[in-house]
């Protein structure tokens, strides 16, 4: 890792721990100077200052809740006139709380806002830019509730199943304008995310459960591989390639003038 390098610029969101604490390590050892956006200021800048001391790279932070508007507004004004930012890692989010009978509208409003709204709106405000220079890169982090939603409530799972659909779009529509993307799923990772969902980390199997350095450590390598999809605790690619394939196999017989034979409908 080359930490004199200058690749320019990368904005990780929810950074002041766990996943996007070690992203913006990684990133800076790899050569980036970073933004830091998070809602806990005190936390931001601790993590500011420890990575600028080991890394020597520079480090902004922005204390920014991304169910603000104004907050979320300010921030797009950031990505889309900076001319330094080379990357944007799409990582805060909202953890996965109470099935949808026991979570209340509030709840599901800032998951929402947070996990699908503020995402989508940021990589909006950074995408002109990065076409205009021919490059850029942006990092989605999803989950493995993405493709089974059972795991976990049902909205969470959701909101991760829009940011991989998201993801795959933004590659189908920009992959010939310079802009590598990346949707990443984690499974269960050491984080303070279970804390949250009411399921402490130590109660799971420990053999499901990997660290956030590993889980980082995993993405990036599959960055660089131009992976588009990467699920760091899953054996093989190909595993993925069969996942895909039978969905793409599918593809010929989503829209068709009649119904399908088995629904017996008459002409």
């Amino acid at each position: 890792m080359n930490t004199q390098a200058n690749k320019g610029k990368a904005v990780v969101t929810g950074a002041s721990s766990g996943i996007g604490a070690i992203y913006a390590d990684r990133l800076a050892r790899r050569g980036y100077d970073l933004v830091l956006v998070a809602r806990d200021e005190a936390k931001l800048q601790e993590v500011a200052n420890t990575i600028s001391n080991a890394t020597g790279r520079k480090v902004e932070t922005i204390k920014a809740d991304l169910t603000s508007t104004a907050d979320l507004r300010a921030l797009e004004r950031t990505l889309a006139t900076d001319s330094a930012i080379t990357m944007l890692v799409n990582n805060a989010g909202l953890g996965a709380g109470p099935g949808l009978l026991n979570a209340t509208p509030e709840y599901l409003d800032e998951l929402i806002a947070i996990n699908v709204t503020a995402l989508t709106r940021l990589t909006r405000a950074i995408v002109p830019a990065f076409i205009s220079r021919s490059a850029g890169t942006i990092i989605n982090i999803s989950s493995i509730a993405a493709i089974a939603p059972e795991v976990l409530n049902g909205t969470y799972g959701g909101t991760k199943a829009y940011v991989l659909a998201f993801t795959q779009s933004l590659h189908h529509e920009f992959a010939d304008k310079g802009i590598q993307v990346q949707a990443v799923l984690p499974g269960a990772t050491r984080t303070q995310f279970w804390d949250r969902a009411g399921v402490p980390v130590q109660h799971l199997p420990q053999e499901w459960v990997m660290t956030a350095e590993d889980m980082v450590d995993a993405a990036l390598v599959g960055l660089d591989q131009k992976e588009l999809i990467t699920i760091p605790a899953l054996p093989t690619l190909e595993n993925w390639n069969q996942f895909e394939a039978a969905r793409e196999a599918m593809r010929g017989g989503l829209s068709a003038v009649k119904p399908a034979v088995r629904y017996h409908v008459a002409s």
